[in-house]
C-alpha cells in the first residue's frame, strides 16, 4: 500500500470512528465498561479527536 493509500484508509477509518461517536453522543446510547458508565462528553471528545485525526489524514493524502 501507499503512503497516500495509507492515509486515505486512515482517514476513512478515523472518519467512521468519529461518526460513531457523534452517533452515540446525539441519540444518548448509554455505554459501560464493566461496571464504569460512560459519559456522553467522552463522546464527544471522540468526535473532536477522531475528527481532527480523520481531516489530518486526509490533508497528508493530498499532499502526495
Amino acid at each position: 500500500m501507499s503512503r497516500s493509500g495509507y492515509h486515505t484508509f486512515s482517514g476513512i477509518v478515523f472518519g467512521l470512528i468519529a461518526l460513531g461517536h457523534a452517533i452515540r453522543a446525539v441519540m444518548q446510547v448509554p455505554a459501560q465498561l464493566g461496571a464504569i458508565a460512560i459519559p456522553i462528553w467522552i463522546s464527544w471528545a471522540g468526535v473532536v479527536v477522531a475528527g481532527a485525526l480523520c481531516a489530518w489524514a486526509f490533508a497528508s493524502s493530498a499532499e502526495r
